[in-house]
């Protein structure tokens, strides 16, 4: 799956944070600024070499569990197709706080490759409350779309910023009935929150649960130790430390990209 979506073994994806959209309380009835900050990320993220992008709307909190307002949906769709029209990187597309029917919808449309969904089977306690995951309508509505072997489905086990609803659940379990049972594509481990990186160990154990399961890191990767975690997962999902400063409100750097990129290159040196 890697090679055929994104053209590497071992890819570093870069998330375009877009700023509020309509339908999120601080949209600021704007939309041009919002397409041109995603233009001039996705071509820091080429020029740095990265090779993907996820895009995602990362300043609409407070976020709704459910479905989005179909403004924002609109609106993410247009600069999904801005985007690719400065980028030629495949595209992913993350429908805060959990809409993957929303994402795949976007994605079948614009001709994005995949899709990112936090709870995917289970449920999970979030700050929007409980939130259940919806594998069986999610694979169902990809068919319905015609677009099976066109988008992929990447998953979350045990999400940032969320807690497992039972302390029984533990994360070899909850990545195998992600897999096995709700059919995701490939797997996301994170760290508790944005811009934290998740304990080797989870991810060792991930590894070791679903050693043929494309697995990424959804969180904390820095150049610092992006050798070593991918020293055992196939790819990085990355945002914060790509931005100026290593400050999610800012905007990405083409040259934190660029030696994120050139570290993972490097042999594993250090401790994740």
């Amino acid at each position: 799956m890697l090679e055929e979506v994104f053209g590497v073994r071992k890819p570093i994806i870069g998330v375009i944070h877009l700023t509020p959209m309509p339908g999120s309380p601080r949209w600021d009835e704007q939309m041009e600024p919002i397409f041109l900050r995603a233009e001039q990320e996705a071509a820091a993220l080429a020029s740095g070499g990265a090779h993907g992008v996820i895009i995602e709307n990362f300043f609409d909190a407070p976020f709704t569990k459910g479905r989005v307002d179909t403004a924002t949906v609109c609106a993410m769709a247009l600069a999904c197709k801005r985007v690719m029209s400065v980028c030629d990187l495949p595209i992913g597309i993350n429908v805060l706080r959990n809409d993957g029917l929303t994402a795949m919808a976007i994605a079948a449309t614009a001709g994005a490759k995949f899709i990112r969904v936090n709870v995917f089977t289970g449920a999970m306690l979030t700050d929007q409350g409980i939130i259940e995951g919806q594998a069986h309508e999610l694979l169902n509505y990809r068919r319905q779309l015609a677009c099976e072997n066109k988008v992929k489905i990447l998953a979350d086990v045990m999400v940032k910023h969320a807690s497992p609803i039972s302390s029984a659940v533990d994360i070899e379990q909850m990545a195998k009935d992600t897999v096995h049972r709700g059919l995701a594509d490939g797997v996301i481990v994170s760290g508790t929150a944005t811009g934290s990186s998740p304990t080797l160990q989870d991810v060792h154990v991930v590894r070791k649960a679903l050693p043929n399961t494309p697995l990424f890191i959804g969180s904390g990767a820095t150049k610092e130790n992006v050798a070593t975690l991918l020293g055992v997962a196939d790819g990085i999902i990355v945002g914060t430390s790509l931005k100026r400063q290593g400050n999610t409100e800012n905007p990405i750097d083409v040259e934190r990209v660029r030696s994120l990129v050139n570290a993972a290159k490097e042999p594993a040196t250090t401790k994740a």
